[in-house]
């Protein structure tokens, strides 16, 4: 008999999820159902407990929907990370499978180290065309077989996928709806990826391009989780609207989406605290444009009965202060690998 308490606390996975995720709510039920499946048991055990193909443009939350996911349902670092854009030639396959003299190879080395959590194959269409097999084997068969012999099951395991394939059609298509867009972009992958691919993933999820309200949800967020940092190192922020829409135009990038965001927010909010300490010796007070110099200030505080722009925003965008709401694939294996 299943724990209630597990039940009710993997009924609140799809609420948590569209807590950290922005813009990409359309998804957020399949995701959830996937794990609640895994979750419970009743998956098919031969096979991992969950795979997914995430699509559609860079930056637009695939990895860290994956992760918020992980977390949530394992806990932190449970996700093994790899980056295929790093197996492109045929040499990657002894690395990522071995060789029977030098061992086991990264993916085998990494099954051994961590025998259940989740493994992310992000950029997963830059692998070397021999890699794309490995992928199906463990998708549909749920094992893997390296070069010393040792075969390896899947069934612990949550499996995500990652690619930009299908994420020029999602720019373009920013004003359709996502029933179109995701049409477009599952058309596109038909086109790039083996047939037999699609009916081995439980699901595969288009992500669109963020909204210009999207990206300001989230820079919010962001920066309510950097303030929350400082304020607890003893350096209280607040955040003017015009700081705001600054941080949104310096961390996203046409063609990265928000994948700089977390880094520009936190440089800029570090590097204004640490010249108003060298000043002042205080560290705190409001944050405002420089504007000749393109970057944030300090200021006296304003009156402490307003409430801040950043407080709307993050009101609007109903997520407690602190938490994360989203970083790029690249960000998130740094956070395994110590880098979408």
């Amino acid at each position: 008999m299943a724990d209630p308490a597990r039940i009710a606390h993997l009924r609140g996975l799809e609420g948590h999820l569209r807590s950290r995720i922005i813009g990409q709510e359309h998804v957020l039920p399949r995701v959830a159902a996937v794990f609640g499946s895994g979750e419970c048991g009743i998956a098919d055990p031969a096979r991992p407990k969950g795979s997914l193909l995430l699509a559609g443009p860079t930056g637009s939350g695939k990895s860290e929907t994956f992760k918020c996911a992980v977390e949530y349902c394992l806990g932190a670092d449970q996700i093994i990370p790899f980056d295929m854009s790093e197996y492109q030639d045929k040499s990657a396959v002894n690395r990522l499978l071995g060789t029977s003299r030098d061992g086991p190879g990264l993916l085998g080395l990494a099954l051994l180290a961590r025998p259940s959590g989740a493994l992310f194959f992000d950029e997963m269409d830059k692998a070397y065309p021999a890699l794309l097999d490995v992928f199906l084997q463990i998708l549909w068969d749920g094992r893997v077989t390296v070069a010393t012999g040792q075969t390896f099951t899947f069934g612990n395991y949550y499996v995500g996928l990652a690619t930009n394939i299908g994420g020029a059609e999602a720019m373009r298509m920013e004003h359709s709806s996502a029933t179109r867009v995701e049409q477009a972009v599952i058309r596109r992958l038909r086109e790039s990826l083996r047939p037999e691919f699609f009916g081995r993933l439980d699901e595969v999820l288009v992500f669109r391009k963020l909204t210009p309200d999207g990206q300001r949800r989230i820079c919010a967020l962001e920066v309510a989780r950097e303030a929350n940092r400082l304020k607890h190192l003893g350096f209280d922020l607040e955040v003017s609207r015009e700081a705001l829409e600054f941080l949104v135009r310096e961390g996203f990038d046409p063609q990265l989406g928000a994948r700089p965001l977390r880094k520009t927010v936190e440089r800029q909010l570090k590097d204004a605290v640490r010249r108003d300490l060298f000043a002042t010796g205080l560290g705190r007070g409001r944050l405002i444009v420089d504007s000749p110099a393109s970057r944030l200030r300090l200021v006296e505080h304003s009156t402490p009965a307003k409430a801040t722009d950043l407080e709307a925003v993050r009101s609007k965008a109903a997520c407690p202060a602190g938490q994360v709401l989203m970083s790029g694939p690249r960000e998130a294996r740094s956070a395994n690998n110590g880098t979408a």
